[in-house]
């Protein structure tokens, strides 16, 4: 190995590959450049890479891009729909799902019934499902029709189809639900499969959120 054409051969020996130049048996070697993306996954895509049915999964919204391999950070089930972030850099995607980080994830949820305080009260306090306690950091009321009715709830927490067995267990039946921010990064406008990079200071605010609990400010939350 070759460090700014000096050999090297130490394996033990480290380098900053943005800063010198490497090459092993003539070649030079190149540092992947780390890839932020928020996508914003339609409904029936599976968040996967491959489906042996050959189902439509996320990576059909990254076909024809120049990319390096991405994967999801965290996941949303098939019929769920939303921001979902993709990442080649482990190490940011550890932070953000690192339970003790307590990062913010906000869906909109439309339920097949009409929604009351009590409701509310019984997603906030906690519910027992299969001997598991799933609890909503938040659940607040959005608008109410005749036969259905949108609530936001705020989930602290990373439990498997946390959302829809809450409503299971208090008699409601999710009909849609849409995640609209992960640590006070909006979803904003962008389209259904639709995805942008993230900007320096959103990539560098959601690993500080994983980190120390903190997130974007309100004043700079993207619009999409």
């Amino acid at each position: 190995m070759r460090v700014d054409g000096r050999i090297v051969r130490d394996s033990g020996f480290r380098v900053d590959p943005r800063r010198v130049a490497i090459s092993v048996d003539g070649k030079r070697l190149v540092s992947e450049a780390k890839v932020y993306l928020m996508l914003n996954k339609p409904r029936g895509l599976l968040t996967t890479f491959g489906d042996p049915q050959g189902r439509l999964t996320i990576y059909d919204c990254l076909a024809g891009h120049e990319l390096p391999f991405v994967a999801p950070v965290g996941r949303l089930d098939m019929a769920s729909e939303g921001l979902l972030l993709m990442t080649n850099d482990t190490r940011w995607a550890q932070r953000l799902l690192d339970p003790a980080s307590n990062v913010e994830k906000v869906y909109h949820v439309q339920i097949d019934r009409q929604l009351d305080d009590a409701l509310l009260t019984r997603l906030e306090g906690g519910v027992t499902h299969e001997g598991e306690k799933l609890t909503a950091g938040s659940a607040k009321r959005l608008r109410t029709g005749e036969r259905n009715a949108w609530l936001e709830i705020v989930l602290t927490e990373g439990r498997n189809r946390q959302i829809r067995r809450l409503m299971e267990v208090v008699g409601a039946e999710v009909v849609r639900l849409v995640r609209v921010s992960v640590g006070g990064l909006a979803l904003g406008e962008l389209p259904k499969g639709g995805f942008r990079h993230l900007s320096d200071f959103e990539k560098s605010t959601l690993a500080e959120r994983g980190t120390t609990g903190g997130g974007l400010p309100p004043s700079r939350l993207s619009a999409g």
